[in-house]
C-alpha cells in the first residue's frame, strides 16, 4: 500500500530540478534519494557507535580490549 507523504516546497523544487533531463519517474527519483541518504547515514551512525565502543574515558580500557581480542594477557 503507499504512502502519502508532504515535502517542503524546497523539497518538492529541489526533486523538479532533479527530474529535468532525467527518464526517471518521481517515484524512482525519491527512492534512489532515500537509498543513498540512509546509506550515508547508517555508515555515520555506525562510525559514530564504534566511535563510542572506543572512547577512552567510558569505554573499555586497552588491556581489555586486547584480553577480549586474545591478544593480552
Amino acid at each position: 500500500m503507499p504512502h502519502i507523504l508532504r515535502f517542503s516546497r524546497e523539497v518538492e523544487d529541489r526533486l523538479e530540478c532533479l527530474l529535468q533531463g532525467t527518464d526517471l519517474s518521481k517515484a524512482e527519483l525519491i527512492e534512489r534519494c532515500l537509498g543513498r541518504g540512509l546509506a550515508e547515514l547508517e555508515a555515520e551512525l555506525l562510525m559514530e557507535g564504534a566511535d563510542a565502543r572506543l572512547d577512552p574515558v567510558n569505554g573499555p580500557t586497552i588491556d581489555q580490549l586486547l584480553r577480549e581480542s586474545g591478544l593480552g594477557a
